[in-house]
């Protein structure tokens, strides 16, 4: 592995991001994803690896602590048109037997359809859902129980062992987080009907902007920036009590800081945009 071959980028995400047609809020942070989206067109991968999470949309009865999609696609959503994903079928055949053989139980998922965790990141990172091969790597970071964070860092470890044994440019990228709690997410039902989601987060909205927590995000950037792994494992296990339901997402940046070899990640940009409900930031890292 060498610095040209791995980039990883972290991104917060949100509904209320693509709600805003009108693009007037969260400039800040919209400038820093301008220059992310830069950065990987420069780096023209030759796949990606996204580790997302599942707002108990693809897994509900049978939630997977951490799965590798080998087939699937992305659901409409938001305005969006439900869309294949174009996976590599042998490469991500290969990473969940790699996987296995490592100790990790990881669960291969046929023919799921993921939501905007993964497609807004794909589509804003790369222009389309499609334009570039990738290989979904759910975690589960909304249905208790939840993976531990060491084992979120072992596993995004070992998937940057096996990268480091191919020729190809991967991209990394997490997606979710950072202090945010979705009223949806607030309530511990792991099979709650479309209406009955639309209807929770109508009456709960109004008072999610408020639950952003700027100290805690900035701490945890900080972490990451050092890549002080004991911080980032205290935060990540703590995160639901400290900076609501949504946080739990940062498990995703763990994974892909380690998948990127365990190197510090720079903060491009935070902004808390109260009308998303989110405290939004994007960090990148080259390995070397």
């Amino acid at each position: 592995m060498t610095n040209q071959d791995r980039l990883v980028v972290c991104a917060s995400h949100g509904p209320g991001m693509e709600r805003d047609v009108e693009r007037v809020q969260g400039t800040t942070f919209r400038a820093g994803l301008a220059r992310a989206t830069a950065m990987v067109a420069e780096f023209d991968p030759d796949y990606i690896v996204l580790f997302g999470g599942d707002h108990r949309r693809a897994f509900r009865q049978l939630v997977p602590a951490v799965a590798v999609v080998l087939s699937g696609g992305i659901m409409a959503e938001a305005g969006h048109d439900a869309a294949p994903l174009d996976i590599p079928g042998d490469i991500a055949r290969e990473l969940a037997e790699h996987l296995l053989g490592a100790g990790f139980d990881i669960t291969a998922a046929r023919d799921v359809e993921l939501d905007h965790a993964f497609g807004q990141p794909l589509r804003d990172l790369g222009g389309a859902v499609a334009a570039y091969p990738v290989i979904p790597v759910p975690i589960n970071c909304a249905t208790a129980p939840l993976p531990t964070a060491r084992r979120v860092l072992e596993l995004g470890a070992e998937v940057g062992r096996f990268l480091d044994g191919r020729a190809e440019r991967v991209l990394v990228i997490a997606s979710g987080g950072l202090s945010h709690s979705p009223p949806s997410l607030e309530v511990d039902a792991y099979d709650i009907s479309a209406e009955e989601r639309a209807r929770i987060n109508a009456e709960g909205m109004p008072s999610a902007g408020k639950k952003i927590k700027p100290e805690w995000d900035r701490e945890f950037l900080a972490a990451l920036g050092a890549w002080d792994v004991d911080a980032l494992a205290a935060m990540a296990d703590s995160a639901q009590a400290n900076a609501g339901a949504g946080a739990n997402e940062v498990r995703t940046w763990l994974a892909a800081g380690a998948a990127g070899g365990g190197r510090g990640l720079e903060s491009l940009v935070y902004e808390p945009v109260e009308e998303w409900i989110i405290g939004m930031a994007v960090a990148v890292t080259a390995t070397a």
